[in-house]
């Protein structure tokens, strides 16, 4: 294992003492009906069509992307079009973020999120797997599913992102090795741009995360979207 990879490692260790894994997925759960409510909602707004100038970002994911426990303009997806716009990158970052999605919810879903908008997108990121592996499910499984919205977005022609995660160090050595492997894997398979682990520079510092220890706060949506828009831009520009 190289030396970032023992440091998130480390980091990880750390995260998973501070929560109850249980209560967190729990959380995220019954939070899900709500957001799907409000994802219709936004998909409908999403019929306004950005300028042609104007680059077509969609953010589907779980709570990480949703915003989950933030005001409207501090998730993920917020911070990430004004920080876009910052580095001079004229683009609407559309949130299909949904808290509680498993990898299997986000591909029933993927058709409605794509079929709702008015135009096809420039850039998908697809950060999905977290719920799956805070509820052990299996990993195959999470491949499959990730396999399949990469392939429909190949199939639609859509260039993507994917950002991983890091199986929590409770779940055993064997579940961490089949598990990390998905995400660096998939992106080589699909041609995707890689951000490795979505809580990188957050995980572990509780000044960065909400009282539940996993989510991000603000200043932790700012950190990383800091390390995350970089790639993002790149691969618009690819």
């Amino acid at each position: 294992m190289h030396e970032k990879e023992n440091s998130l490692a480390t980091k990880l260790a750390q995260y998973g003492s501070l929560l109850a894994l249980v209560h967190v997925v729990a959380g995220c759960s019954a939070d899900a009906p709500q957001q799907q409510s409000t994802l219709r909602e936004e998909n409908a707004a999403a019929s306004v069509v950005p300028a042609k100038d104007t680059k077509l970002v969609v953010a589907f994911g779980d709570s990480l992307f949703a915003g989950y426990g933030l005001a409207q303009d501090q998730g993920f997806a917020p911070a990430l079009e004004r920080a876009l716009s910052a580095g001079g990158v004229k683009a609407q970052v559309f949130n299909a973020g949904v808290s509680g999605d498993t990898s299997a919810a986000g591909l029933q879903r993927l058709s409605f999120v794509l079929d709702g908008l008015a135009r096809k997108p420039d850039l998908v990121i697809v950060g999905l797997g977290g719920n799956d592996m805070l509820r052990g499910l299996s990993p195959e499984a999470t491949r499959a599913n990730l396999d399949a919205i990469l392939s429909e977005l190949d199939k639609r022609g859509v260039r993507t992102m994917l950002t991983g995660m890091l199986a929590a160090p409770n779940l055993g050595a064997d579940y961490a090795a089949a598990f990390n492997r998905i995400y660096p894997e998939l992106a080589r398979k699909h041609g995707a741009t890689l951000y490795p682990f979505f809580l990188d520079g957050v995980v572990g510092r509780r000044d960065l995360l909400l009282p539940d220890g996993i989510h991000p706060n603000d200043r932790g949506v700012d950190v990383v979207v800091s390390h995350v828009a970089p790639q993002v831009s790149g691969a618009l520009d690819e």
